[in-house]
């Protein structure tokens, strides 16, 4: 939960450690904990209802994950909106469905962002791909450079 000296921000990293390129979200947290910092850090298979009430006690919220999508840079880094998507053919609910319940049940919005991180093997087995781990790898330089400084 929120620390009483932290800047208001926490970061969920979405994944599942055991299926290779999915638990890039795991393993960005892994780093984040190696640091000083004062950000709170949320370890989730899927997101679900109830961190609606959890990112209403915060000003800021990222969302990272691995991703699917071919990115040209491995990584990216963009703002997320509210929105009221949803499905019922699965269990795990968006960022922007988290965000809107957020609003909706405690009238707040934190500012947001989705962290997605390009992975390429998603199988039954532990550790990442070869390309999977070099683009972790270039999404920590990234952020080390341009987010995590003001947190230090």
């Amino acid at each position: 939960m929120k620390k009483e000296d932290s800047k208001n921000i926490i970061i969920f990293g979405i994944g599942n450690s055991g299926r290779q390129d999915d638990g890039l979200g795991w393993l960005f947290l892994n780093f984040l904990e190696e640091q000083n910092t004062n950000i709170d850090l949320e370890y989730r298979y899927q997101l679900q209802i109830e961190d609606a009430e959890l990112i209403s006690n915060y000003d800021k919220v990222i969302f990272v994950d691995a991703s699917k999508e071919e990115i040209k840079e491995g990584y990216y880094l963009n703002t997320c909106y509210p929105s009221e998507k949803y499905s019922f053919s699965t269990h795990a609910l968006e960022p922007e469905t988290i965000l809107y319940l957020s609003n909706k049940l405690y009238n707040h919005i934190p500012e947001a962002s989705v962290f997605g991180i390009q992975g390429y093997d998603w199988e039954l087995n532990i550790g990442l791909s070869e390309k999977g781990s070099l683009n972790l790898d270039k999404a920590i330089k990234f952020f080390k450079d341009n987010v995590l400084i003001d947190y230090l």
